[in-house]
């Protein structure tokens, strides 16, 4: 065979191959001592059948195992089958298989192109439907803890969008049980290019934990309109994905429900049921996950923090599903810690700006309400509200 460069391949592990069963890729080992002389050799075809002592045989023979970087979308749909090994290991590696492609996307050192883009896209994608595969029937609560046990990477925007992607998946989920598997992964890629348009937003302002200036901000505000427009301003080739649908979540989930949002003041059902359901994800994963602020809520805190925003920024039915999914209740009584009403996660901060609680005069009728209803969460759930336009 040819000799192929290293970009050609992805390294695997040898207790991610499948056994009993024609495996769906080649395999290869590095047959040179050397890095800049790499010579990349097939020990295994396609099609061919790997009993459990030869995988063994290979595990002890060999360093490390490659497979064709054309061949990834096949290896990834391979590992849902994996019994033997834990979704967490197999969300791991399909999440760092996603953020090969993000990283081509936002590496500052190329030049950024249609055709660059139309390949992360496919490839967000091929590793979407993967992660769908093992977890389209986690529980929010059971995402939370996945999110927990999964490796971080040196670039946060790379881990908060998969993990806005996961918690779109598991809300659109808990909303419509019965949700095929392509609509789970249509919400579950624009999720993951949720963030697509920071890529046009200087480095230094997207990781300057320090105050912002007005400018600076507003600059950060029009990544959702950028990122519409790099999805339709011009033809993505050999991408099978529903653009528009994508674009949709995009350009939206920075609207809230009261029509406060940004970049267009959408309110309530004119904003797309996607972008309804980031919304909440995009905010309680920066509120809870480590690597976003200093001192992030637990996720009792973290509901009740955002309860405040449940029908000015957030659906209200939506986000009482996801409170429901949580297995938790909004405690009114005991916040004593709120986010600003401009809280933005796009915004970056060293510590999660949080602030007392500001006194309000509360009519008797809504106190006796309050009282009576304490300690519960509403779940009425009217799908005619939740129209996915």
């Amino acid at each position: 065979m040819a000799i192929q460069g290293n970009s050609d391949f992805f390294s695997v592990g040898v207790d991610f191959v499948v056994v009993n069963v024609p495996i769906p890729y080649d395999l290869y080992i590095n047959s040179s001592t050397h890095a800049v002389n790499d010579r990349f050799v097939r020990i295994f075809p396609q099609g061919g059948i790997l009993a459990l002592e030869e995988v063994m045989a290979f595990k002890a023979k060999y360093y490390q195992l490659y497979v064709l970087e054309s061949q990834r979308d096949k290896y990834l749909k391979s590992l849902i089958s994996l019994a033997h090994v834990p979704d967490e290991k197999k969300a791991d590696v399909i999440k760092d298989s996603a953020i090969v492609y993000l990283s081509k996307v936002f590496d500052a050192d190329k030049v950024f192109n249609t055709e660059l883009l139309g390949e992360a896209i496919s490839g967000c994608r091929e590793s979407v439907e993967s992660m769908v595969g093992v977890i389209k029937d986690y529980s929010i609560k059971q995402i939370q803890d996945l999110i927990g046990s999964l490796s971080f990477h040196d670039f946060y925007t790379y881990d908060h969008s998969i993990n806005v992607s996961m918690y779109c998946i598991s809300i659109l989920k808990a909303l419509k049980p019965k949700v095929d598997k392509e609509e789970l992964a249509s919400i579950g890629l624009a999720g993951i290019l949720h963030d697509l348009g920071k890529i046009k937003i200087p480095t230094h302002i997207l990781n300057n934990p320090g105050k912002l200036s007005e400018e600076e901000f507003d600059l950060i505000k029009k990544h959702p309109e950028y990122g519409k427009m790099l999805l339709l301003e011009k033809e993505l080739k050999n991408v099978d994905v529903d653009i528009e649908v994508i674009s949709r979540l995009v350009s939206e989930h920075h609207e809230n429900y009261d029509g406060s949002g940004y970049p267009m003041k959408l309110a309530k059902e004119d904003i797309h049921l996607y972008a309804r359901i980031a919304a909440i994800a995009d905010v309680y994963d920066a509120v809870t996950t480590k690597r976003s602020y200093q001192g992030v809520l637990d996720t009792d805190e973290a509901i009740n923090v955002l309860s405040r925003f449940s029908g000015k920024r957030f659906d209200p039915e939506i986000f009482d599903i996801f409170v429901k999914s949580l297995n938790k209740v909004v405690q009114k009584r005991f916040i004593t810690r709120e986010l600003p009403e401009d809280f933005d996660p796009s915004s970056p901060h060293e510590n999660l700006p949080l602030q007392p609680v500001k006194a309000r005069v509360i009519a008797p009728d809504i106190i006796k309400n309050e009282e009576k209803d304490f300690g519960k969460v509403s779940v009425q759930v009217k799908f005619s509200g939740l129209k996915k336009k």
